[in-house]
């Protein structure tokens, strides 16, 4: 009995913890950043001439497929 109590208090003390619902400010700062960083590393890849090449090949195949 004495372990529920203990478990019931705990969560108590998280759930009266979480009022804030949200991200705050600087986390959705820091996740804009991390996601314009992420965009540009993957522009670059894509536009890499090795990877350019590969989807045009793919892209040619794909177009002169017999149906």
């Amino acid at each position: 009995m004495k372990a529920m109590k203990c478990v019931s208090a705990w969560w108590r003390a998280r759930w009266s913890a979480r009022s804030d619902a949200g991200m705050t400010t600087s986390e959705y700062a820091m996740g804009t950043i991390a996601a314009a960083a992420f965009a540009a590393v993957l522009y670059k890849i894509v536009t890499s001439g090795t990877v350019s090449g590969a989807l045009e090949s793919v892209i040619g195949k794909a177009l002169d497929a017999p149906f």
